[in-house]
């Protein structure tokens, strides 16, 4: 095994505070009552989608819907590098990775005008071989498009690489691309997942455990 894919928030960092302060600063603005971290977090992987439908019980149908989207990202651009940090364990297997000479990447659905930012504040561009967005392949996971996209680009065969993800859609699309792939449990699972059915080869409770699959 010589690549250790991972996705952004709810894998590699924890963004979940960011993005429910720019949902509550939505729902302060619209007069609502903010809520809770603990009801946010579960949520967090699934982005403005999610966290709209979490706030507003807004879908995309909703003909509001994307104004509502519009200003939710608005409002996250001006605060999204106020607190993400790195998942417990997760510097020390970063170490460890780049000392046994294995090369790790980023493959996320979130937009590259937010993923940069955050990557660069917490110094991590500069370590990730690749960074993957969710607007630079031509479809964004669950298909693989973006996976197959980071093998391109690292030059790296895909059975050689592993995708770690924290949704159902992250397993999903390793699957299509042919790699082996594992569920960070640590991550924003809700209560209603069911990562013992999502057909991964490996349930990590925390980071470490991913230098026992390299």
């Amino acid at each position: 095994m010589s690549v250790i894919l991972f996705d952004l928030d709810g894998t590699l960092v924890d963004t979940a505070h960011d993005l429910g302060l720019a949902l509550n600063m939505q729902l302060e603005r619209h007069g609502r009552q903010g809520l809770p971290h603990k009801k946010i977090r579960p949520v967090a992987s699934h982005g403005s989608r999610g966290l709209l439908e979490l706030g507003f019980n807004l879908s995309p149908a909703d003909k509001n819907f994307l104004d509502m989207r519009d200003e939710y990202l608005s409002i996250y651009d001006q605060v999204l590098t106020q607190s993400p940090v790195l998942f417990e364990g997760m510097a020390e297997l970063l170490d460890a990775i780049e000392d046994r000479g294995v090369s790790w990447g980023i493959v996320t659905n979130k937009p590259r005008r937010f993923t940069v930012p955050i990557m660069h504040a917490m110094r991590l561009d500069q370590r990730a071989a690749c960074i993957v967005c969710g607007d630079d392949a031509a479809r964004p996971k669950p298909h693989p498009d973006s996976l197959l996209m980071a093998c391109d680009l690292m030059q790296k065969p895909v059975k050689d690489c592993i995708y770690i993800g924290d949704a159902q859609r992250d397993i999903e699309a390793g699957m299509a691309a042919g790699m082996r792939t594992a569920v960070a449990l640590y991550g924003y699972l809700d209560v209603t997942d069911e990562p013992k059915e999502w057909g991964a080869d490996f349930l990590i409770n925390q980071p470490m455990e991913i230098m026992a699959l390299i």
